[in-house]
């Protein structure tokens, strides 16, 4: 996802790379900042020089922490947080010497716990995937049953269990329901792949209600349609659409149900070229990732329409995923994501506009 010609970002934005101490140096290593929470914290995962993944908090002074989940015996698990929320808990997965995918809950004081969603497979590459956490320390996610099928879980504060599949989720392999966000009035965002393949977004209220929707743009065949991947304290949710030419593109979804469709200026037109919506924060700002012909840069969509590209300092320009990817966006504006410069390693980096 890239393009040629950049409109440069305001001299005023900052950014900071973060590289995770202990993080390799090689191939596809590095730092993967993940989400940023309303205070400027940060979480993500870094690979080490002999490629396994561990967990790390940033502060907001810049101080690091990292860690990683034990098993039974006290041996570290391949970590990979995913969302922080504003008092500091964090969940993420890790995976086991079986390829299984767990859950984990980092609490603000540290500890740890890990945990499976009900119904969730025990093979490789199953398991159990949470994806947020809100205000409350409620989590959502998904898991993948023994029949490799996905399926929505939220797990309240008190590590009770709700499992849901989206209206119209196929019930055959890597089909079903898959979960990307949560609010903190309980609101959940998220995707289903249906029997034939295709992709649909839908909104969980509080109480289970679903709602579900396509863009109006989305292709109807094989990996074509939409999904969620955000949705604000106002229910507003951007994701990304796949046209019917295989091309993505952004949306913002109010919450009246409006769709409202866009583009970066220099997104590409080509078979998995295009503009990809990963964040929307409080005040209905988006940011997240394009590509034309080369790797991919960043953006930052306004509430009116207005939008502006950017790249990280030490980007890559090659081939994807050289480039820069931003994941979170918090209600001040702040950025964080990854970069993978020439060489192939990747950096975390924060955006501050």
């Amino acid at each position: 996802m890239l393009c040629l010609l950049l409109q440069v970002s305001s001299f005023a934005d900052t950014f900071t790379t973060i590289d995770a101490p202990g993080a390799g140096t090689g191939v596809e290593q590095g730092t993967i900042a993940s989400s940023i929470n309303n205070l400027g914290a940060i979480t993500g995962n870094y690979a080490d020089g002999s490629n396994i993944s561990h967990g790390f908090l940033r502060a907001p002074d810049g101080t690091f922490t990292t860690f990683d989940v034990l098993d039974a015996t006290g041996a570290p698990q391949e970590t990979v947080p995913f969302a922080i929320n504003t008092p500091g808990a964090i969940t993420g997965e890790y995976i086991d010497a079986g390829n299984t995918r767990h859950g984990f809950l980092r609490a603000p004081d540290g500890t740890i716990t890990a945990f499976d969603a009900p119904g969730a497979g025990t093979g490789p590459i199953q398991g159990t995937f949470p994806s947020s956490i809100n205000l409350d320390g409620e989590i959502a996610g998904g898991y993948i049953d023994a029949n490799n099928v996905n399926h929505g879980f939220l797990r309240a504060a008190d590590g009770t269990f709700t499992t849901f599949d989206a209206p119209g989720a196929g019930a055959g392999p890597s089909q079903g329901t898959w979960v990307s966000s949560i609010n903190s009035a309980g609101e959940i965002a998220g995707g289903y792949i249906d029997a034939n393949n295709v992709n649909h977004g839908f909104v969980r209220a509080p109480g289970g209600t679903m709602t579900t929707f396509d863009a109006p743009g989305a292709g109807t065949a094989i990996s074509q349609g939409t999904g969620a991947s955000s949705i604000n304290l106002t229910g507003a949710v951007a994701g990304t659409y796949v046209d019917a030419s295989n091309v993505m593109h952004g949306f913002v979804r109010a919450t009246n149900g409006k769709i409202t469709e866009f583009d970066a200026p220099g997104a590409g037109t080509g078979i998995g070229q295009g503009t990809k919506g990963n964040c929307i924060n409080a005040k209905g700002v988006v940011t997240g990732s394009y590509a034309a012909s080369l790797g991919y840069h960043g953006f930052v969509r306004l509430p009116k329409g207005k939008i502006s590209e950017f790249d990280a300092p030490g980007a890559g320009t090659g081939l994807i995923p050289q480039g820069t990817v931003p994941y979170s966006i918090n209600s001040t504006g702040a950025i964080t994501g990854y970069f993978q410069d020439a060489n192939s390693v990747n950096h975390g980096f924060l955006r501050i506009p």
